[in-house]
Order: C-alpha cells, then structure tokens, then sequence
C-alpha cells in the first residue's frame, strides 16, 4: 500500500470519505494493539486505541472501572469513546473486544473498514496470560474465554470486511496479511 495515500483522508478506505484507514476488531490476545501499532507505522499513520482513549478520560485502568464502576457503566465509556474515534480518528484504530457487543456500534462499524483480527483459544490464552487484569477473565478465565470467543465471533465477522487469522504466526506477519488485505480491497474498488 502507498503510505501517502494513507495518509490522505480521502484516500482511506472509501474515495472521498474522511475516515479511519481502518479499524481493527477481535478478542483480547488477537493483536490488535500491537499489530495497529505496527500497521500504523508502516502506513505512517496515527494509531488510537478506544481502550486507551478509555482509561485517560476515567483517569484508571479498565479493570478498576469495571470493579468501581461495573461493567454497563464501563459499556457506555467504550460507546461513547468509539462513536468519537470514529468521527475524528484518522490512520489505524483499535477497539476492544467488547466493542462490538453495542448494536449502535456495529451500526456505526458499516460505513468503515473493518478488520477483524481472529484468534483461537489457545493463541488467546498465550497471549494474554488469562490476566486478571483483563476484568472479564477473573474468574474461570480459560471457560470465560472460550465463551467470549464463542459468543463474539459472529459479531466480529457481522461487522468485518477482512477476516485475518493470527495464531501461530507474529504480529509483523499479521500486519504484512493486513496490508495485503487493504491492497486487495482498495483494487476492488
């Protein structure tokens, strides 16, 4: 892909539409903090991530909004924060996993480029340790895993342009299968 035309407006993913270049979605472990940010980089665009956007405007990291707060409350902060990211973000913008879980965000997710960053249990347990900081996986992670991916990946696949697999493979392969993916789609259109 040629990083100028990233780094155009109208040039990201839709001719004449001021937009992300693309918005990364998936389960936690699939990569797309870190694949965003390599993908970023390579395009030489900006990179955001909601979940990020999310603990600077609380002040404190998701789990605690989550234990302080609870979980609807933290649901409406990542609404808000995407519908944001959305309509001011431009480059390469990371949700969290739990983005899609919104009606009104997956709405909102049609009129973009969505990549959705698939990831299987074990490639997931690898990488996020089954952390207890990961708020939903406090309790019975590996279970409480396998049910997120279960219950998530229609919705995933519901909102996505391009599938891009990511077990075994690194996070650099995965971003060279990305941008292959954005060459593809911008040929078709």
């Amino acid at each position: 892909m040629d990083p100028a035309a990233a780094t155009d407006p109208g040039q990201s993913g839709v001719p004449g539409v001021d937009r992300p270049v693309c918005v990364l979605v998936g389960a936690p472990g699939a990569g797309k903090t870190t694949v965003g940010r390599l993908l970023a980089a390579r395009l030489g665009v900006e990179f955001a991530d909601t979940d990020e956007q999310i603990e600077r405007t609380a002040g404190k990291p998701i789990s605690d909004i989550f234990v302080d707060d609870g979980e609807d409350h933290f649901r409406a902060l990542e609404r808000a924060a995407v519908a944001e990211a959305l309509a001011t973000r431009r480059g390469v913008l990371a949700l969290g996993g739990g983005a899609v879980l919104a009606e009104a965000t997956r709405a909102l997710l049609l009129a973009h480029l969505v990549v959705f960053l698939s990831v299987e249990l074990p490639d997931a347990a690898k990488r996020t340790g089954l952390s207890a900081a990961r708020p939903l996986l406090a309790i019975n992670p590996r279970a409480t895993m396998r049910q997120l991916l279960a219950e998530r990946r229609p919705l995933y696949e519901e909102v996505a342009d391009v599938v891009v697999p990511t077990d075994r493979i690194d996070p650099e392969q995965v971003t060279e299968t990305v941008l292959a993916a954005l060459d593809d789609l911008r040929a078709q259109s």
